[in-house]
């Protein structure tokens, strides 16, 4: 049995047609034909039901399939390891994070560890944490940035900071120099603009609504970041947005509100047992070593680590 057998089953399985995995391996669809006959006649199985307008998996080639995936990943994990240079002079990463983390921390994380990696190529994605686990299990990740809170047992975290939830105005806005916490009812009479609900930013917002009786004023919904801060920087709506990313945007101001929006935790999510690249490792160094630097500091983290909150984070920049 060669490598090629396993790659060819796993294409006829994923796509269910031996025209289309043909041309998905770019082979002819006879030799694809032969070589899952091949395999079959390795194994002493019969893989597939081909009788149908569609192929099916046999129970025996639905048992196998996962197994050949398992050793396709295990196969190219290993390839990577032959492949990686320890001292970093070539590599690749291959990095996802939810949108909100894309709105404020990419940038300078990134940049510095293309400053101090230059050599290392690196892919970035966009997604939601679901999506990232099934990646991450699917060997497709190497690092996610998202949330604590995970729900695959196969990935693991570590912690990098607490994210603040902030109420976002823009410069004209009547409250962009209140320093005194907005009520519940002064928030309630605000009209917003928020994500919508594909985030996970506006799960922890209607969580917060419910639990203090709040029937927010929604005006727009939006289904990106940088959409909801031009739209609250041209006008008077309000937004609700993770602390940083009003921090990162001079015409933004910081409202508090009282109760205080919930916190979560940002962290690294990884595969368990996965096998590291350089690359990888190195940029799981230099985020750890970030996460107590100002790049990941919050208005409400140094509140209540007793740090001097600076005025320019509790109104807005003048």
């Amino acid at each position: 049995m060669l490598l090629r057998h396993i790659r060819y089953f796993l294409a006829v399985a994923e796509h269910r047609n031996f025209t289309r995995a043909a041309e998905a391996l770019h082979v002819s669809q006879p030799t694809l034909s032969q070589q899952i006959r091949q395999l079959e006649d390795t194994l002493r199985v019969q893989l597939l039901d081909r009788s149908g307008r569609t192929i099916q998996l046999t129970d025996a080639g639905a048992a196998y399939v996962r197994y050949a995936q398992r050793a396709l990943q295990d196969l190219e994990a290993g390839k990577r390891a032959i492949h990686d240079v320890q001292e970093l002079s070539r590599g690749s990463l291959r990095l996802a994070m939810t949108p909100t983390f894309t709105a404020y921390l990419i940038g300078p994380l990134l940049e510095k560890y293309n400053r101090r990696y230059p050599n290392i190529t690196a892919s970035i994605l966009e997604m939601p944490q679901d999506r990232m686990e099934a990646l991450l299990n699917e060997d497709e990740l190497d690092v996610g940035i998202a949330f604590n809170d995970t729900h695959s047992p196969d990935v693991e975290t570590q912690v990098l900071f607490v994210e603040a939830l902030a109420m976002v105005v823009g410069k004209s806005h009547p409250h962009a120099k209140k320093r005194a916490a907005l009520t519940l009812r002064e928030f309630e009479s605000e009209a917003l603009v928020l994500l919508n609900e594909e985030f996970a930013t506006r799960h922890h917002i209607d969580r917060y609504c419910q639990q203090n009786g709040v029937a927010p004023r929604i005006a727009m919904e939006v289904n990106s970041i940088s959409a909801a801060i031009e739209i609250v920087r041209r006008s008077a709506l309000a937004t609700l947005l993770p602390a940083a990313i009003a921090r990162a945007h001079s015409e933004l101001c910081l409202v508090d509100l009282k109760p205080a929006l919930p916190q979560r935790t940002a962290a690294l999510l990884l595969r368990k047992g996965a096998y590291r690249t350089a690359a990888a490792r190195a940029f799981i160094a230099l985020a750890l070593e970030e996460s107590g630097a100002e790049l990941f500091e919050t208005a409400e983290s140094k509140r209540s680590t007793g740090l001097k909150l600076s005025a320019k984070y509790r109104v807005c920049r003048r």
